[in-house]
């Protein structure tokens, strides 16, 4: 008994021995696999601090003070500022037509004749009434003046008894109807003469005379054809006569640039007719109700009509001509500025406030934090930044804007003056560069007008 005690005590020395030789092993292997890891980090560590690091390609630029002129851009047609459309009042044949287009016309001058045969027989028509109810009128004032005595005579006799009640009201009654039946007459006669002086009007209407002197700008017509009077809608129009020796450029402008415009406003005229000359003219009509194209649809356009008074040169302008104008909208002198392509936006960072990408809040139900970080990112608003070159790296500046032209754009804050601007490429600007981000200037190299990417 004692025998098989001890050997169990001996069995149970040997296998704590052997336990502790066993661990003594692990512990060296996961040393030296602990080495090896620090060595393949140390070597990579090495290595990737051996390469050289990526240098992003900009151009650059020193701020300095510009002039600034604000520009309106919009498209149009050339107009006669007075103009006049001479169109049919009544309806018939053009019988005369003295002048073409082009032809210069004076005030007073016959412009269109219709022809009047067809108005006539109305007018003998109306006086033959008119002297039918003449002769009327006079046979009912002989009766009335007839029947005027015997209502005295009756009336006469009556106060004194001689006659009845029955007399008199017959003779009243003889003299009322014979004055409502003259009265009658006399308004028929009225109606008549009214009628005759309408047939007049339109026999005066058959001869157009020019309204003001000008050139005929247009004709739509020709003798021998028909045209119709405004009692059909507008009537027919004839021809347009435009006074030439001033001259309009009517454009449309959109509802976010009318608001820059004002009366006054200078502007630079393109005319297509013209290649290589610009008219100059200023503002003096902005319209106050807009004209839609395409209502009630997604490609529904809101515009104003402008109209700029063009300044009279040796140039021969010609109603319907296509225009391009540049308004100048508003001038800045001696403002700092940086190049357009320089100005771009980046989302404000909010550091601290959302989960999304970092830790969330615990304490919060999930539905609950996603719906603040929501909020949170509604929130923020993107905001204009530029970025300049301090010791080899970019550097973001927040600045805040003000008018621009097609070249610069006016810093009201947030850059001073003689600092490095990055102005391109568009690439970098908008997409590469950040805060210490490793720069190299070669102004050398040509700007593309844009990145295709």
């Amino acid at each position: 008994m004692n025998n098989i005690n001890f050997k169990m005590e001996e069995n149970k020395i040997t296998e704590s021995n052997n336990s502790k030789k066993k661990s003594k092993k692990r512990k060296k292997k996961l040393l030296w696999i602990g080495i090896v890891l620090v060595i393949v980090l140390i070597v990579a560590a090495i290595i990737l601090s051996g390469k050289k690091e990526k240098l992003i390609e900009v151009q650059t630029e020193k701020v300095v003070k510009h002039n600034i002129t604000q520009i309106v851009t919009a498209t149009g047609k050339i107009q006669a500022e007075t103009k006049v459309n001479i169109s049919a009042e009544v309806s018939g044949e053009i019988v005369s037509l003295p002048f073409k287009e082009g032809d210069i016309v004076k005030k007073g001058d016959l412009v269109v004749k219709i022809r009047p045969d067809a108005y006539y027989p109305k007018v003998k028509q109306e006086n033959a009434g008119i002297r039918v109810a003449e002769s009327n009128l006079e046979a009912q004032e002989v009766n009335l003046r007839k029947y005027k005595l015997e209502l005295e005579r009756i009336k006469t006799l009556y106060d004194k008894g001689l006659a009845s009640q029955q007399d008199y009201d017959n003779a009243l009654t003889s003299y009322d109807a014979t004055l409502a039946q003259m009265n009658t007459v006399r308004a028929q006669i009225q109606q008549q003469r009214a009628s005759l002086s309408s047939v007049e009007y339109d026999i005066s209407k058959t001869t157009i005379n020019a309204p003001m002197s000008g050139t005929v700008t247009q004709l739509n017509n020709e003798e021998g054809e028909k045209v119709l009077g405004t009692s059909f809608n507008i009537g027919s129009q004839i021809m347009t006569i435009s006074d030439l020796n001033s001259m309009e450029a009517q454009v449309e402008v959109g509802e976010t640039d009318v608001t820059l415009v004002k009366l006054g406003d200078t502007a630079r005229i393109e005319i297509d007719a013209f290649p290589g000359k610009t008219f100059t003219g200023y503002v003096y009509e902005i319209a106050n109700t807009a004209k839609a194209k395409n209502t009630g649809t997604q490609e529904e356009v809101v515009n104003f009509v402008v109209k700029i008074r063009v300044n009279k040169e040796d140039y021969e302008l010609r109603p319907g001509m296509s225009c391009t104008v540049d308004i100048e909208v508003e001038r800045k002198e001696n403002v700092i500025a940086v190049p357009i392509q320089s100005v771009t936006t980046r989302d404000e960072e909010i550091q601290g406030q959302m989960t999304m990408g970092g830790d969330k809040d615990k304490s919060m139900p999930e539905n609950l934090t996603s719906q603040r970080d929501e909020k949170l990112m509604k929130k923020s608003k993107p905001k204009e930044v530029v970025f300049v070159v301090e010791n080899g790296a970019s550097i973001k500046k927040e600045v805040k804007t003000g008018i621009s032209d097609d070249a610069y754009i006016e810093i009201i804050e947030g850059l001073p003056e003689g600092v490095e601007i990055i102005k391109g490429s568009f690439k970098a600007i908008n997409k590469e560069l950040d805060n210490n981000v490793k720069v190299k200037v070669n102004n050398d190299k040509k700007l593309p007008k844009k990145d295709s990417e």
